[in-house]
């Protein structure tokens, strides 16, 4: 792990010897494995390492707050790009969706500990700090620096190339945040078909409600789905309808 130290050879006031230090090698070995990227100059990424807490301690010290926000706006373009491409018969509100969930706070912390980024984020110990918030700036602020780096098609190819495929399960993101009723909805609206959903049952067994809903379209029976409540139910049949029509 990095020291988080006045005496650090991180100090970014400091030029680097010709010879890599020992933890100046272990940063390196890190943004290559988990991001594919090769670091060209190091000064970008122990920046975007390093939280406010330290650098507020540390004159020579900065934080990667503005590295943070450089890289946020970077990552919105890429990833508004990727969805752009990767959904091309999907409509603006759908792709707005599915980017808000790419990009949310909660993915990218899940993201960043999955990539166990707290490793190496300096910062100073023994403060009370949410380190999964630190890792998901920390995340951005790395965009940042690629950005600075190596352009924006570097960082690109690290969020398309390895991120997605490594660290985002964008199935799973789907089937829990996006809304299948709703674009079922859409889908019969542009198809002008009539869409219906059918309760066929409403079970109760000590307190525990089940429903079973079937979806008609132009009175033909598609999905069926079960769930606790109606809205359950509902989604489960419209998430079946649109696996059965091709649609998802």
């Amino acid at each position: 792990m990095l020291r988080n130290s006045r005496d650090n050879l991180f100090s970014l006031g400091s030029f680097f010897p010709k010879r890599k230090s020992k933890d100046e090698l272990v940063l390196l070995r890190f943004i290559l494995k988990r991001f594919g990227y090769r670091p060209r100059n190091l000064f970008f990424f122990i920046q975007a390492i390093t939280h406010k807490s330290l650098s507020n301690n540390v004159e020579s010290e900065s934080s990667n707050e503005r590295m943070e926000f450089l890289g946020d706006s970077i990552l919105d373009a890429v990833v508004a790009e990727y969805v752009y491409h990767r959904f091309p018969n999907d409509d603006e509100g759908y792709l707005t969706k599915i980017k808000s969930k790419l990009v949310s706070r909660k993915t990218l912390s899940m993201v960043a500990e999955e990539m166990e980024l707290r490793e190496i984020i300096r910062y100073q110990k023994g403060r009370t700090i949410n380190l999964n918030t630190l890792e998901g700036n920390a995340f951005e602020a790395i965009m940042g620096a690629i950005y600075l780096d190596g352009g924006y098609e570097a960082v690109k190819s690290s969020i398309n190339q390895h991120v997605f495929k490594n660290y985002v399960d964008l199935n799973r993101i789907l089937e829990e945040e996006i809304d299948f009723k709703s674009k079922l909805f859409i889908w019969s609206q542009k198809k002008q078909f009539k869409l219906d959903f059918v309760v066929l049952s409403e079970e109760n067994n000590g307190g525990n409600w089940l429903y079973t809903v079937q979806t008609t379209v132009n009175g033909v029976n598609y999905g069926r789905g079960t769930g606790s409540s109606k809205k359950m139910a509902e989604q489960a049949a419209s998430k079946e309808t649109l696996e059965l029509i091709g649609e998802l």
